[in-house]
């Protein structure tokens, strides 16, 4: 029955007590072929793309207006291209286009897959705020950090912080193609609080960035976010003219 289910048919919620994202400069040539033709890369400097990696720690995950026990606490993490998109009514957006999503919880796995478009992988992802590390056994990842008021990594391309908070995400919308149908489904996201924290990365080994051969990879930010209530709407289809 839940195969009939069209996907993203219902609204999302759930509080994410802890967000940790890092953001990786591309050169945006490179990124251009895992996105499709219908979005456009949301690029700094005429140069470079992103690639960000979020880390969420979450409470309570279940279709709005269900009661917070029927919720799932799992780890979510996504591998994302910041893109754009025109809409219908001429109106560009911005958001996230996803290449990879894990989680460490095989409900989320199951109904995920079944209900959305996100492609989800099991991986035993384990995050300790007190020791600084993220780390997968499953995916081969690691990542070190400490809390930081330096701003922005050495290698990053953005001058100041103050440049940098336009690619810090939840960009507003997560989109995804169905190349058959020939469709964009666009999903908004909707939260309340957003205060970034910039994080100090020492050491990471990210062996999926690793299989795109990509010719440079620079750490643009790092940050952390604590305590968000955050929602997901219904998605919404276009078809795009052929």
């Amino acid at each position: 029955m839940l195969k009939l289910i069209p996907k993203h048919s219902f609204a999302m919620k759930a509080h994410f007590e802890k967000v940790i994202m890092l953001t990786f400069a591309i050169p945006k040539e490179e990124i251009l072929p895992l996105i499709p033709n219908c979005l456009d890369l949301d690029s700094y400097n005429n140069k470079w793309g992103f690639i960000t990696i979020a880390f969420v720690e979450a409470k309570g995950l279940r279709p709005k207006g269900f009661p917070k026990f029927m919720g799932s606490n799992l780890i979510l993490s996504g591998y994302r291209v910041f893109v754009s998109y025109v809409n219908k009514k001429g109106k560009r957006l911005r958001g996230i286009y996803i290449i990879k999503s894990e989680t460490d919880s095989y409900k989320v796995k199951t109904l995920g897959n079944l209900l959305t478009n996100y492609n989800y992988t099991f991986s035993d992802v384990e995050l300790n705020e007190e020791k600084g590390f993220l780390k997968s056994n499953k995916s081969n990842f690691v990542i070190e950090f400490q809390s930081s008021t330096d701003g922005l990594p050495e290698e990053s391309p953005f001058p100041e912080w103050k440049v940098a908070r336009r690619y810090i995400g939840p960009l507003p919308h997560t989109f995804s193609y169905d190349e058959k149908k020939n469709e964009v489904m666009i999903i908004r996201g909707v939260r309340s609080t957003w205060h970034p924290q910039a994080l100090k990365i020492n050491n990471y080994e990210i062996p999926f960035l690793k299989e795109f051969h990509f010719s440079e990879i620079k750490l643009a930010n790092a940050f952390q976010i604590n305590d968000i209530p955050y929602e997901w709407e219904k998605g919404i289809t276009e078809k795009l003219n052929d």
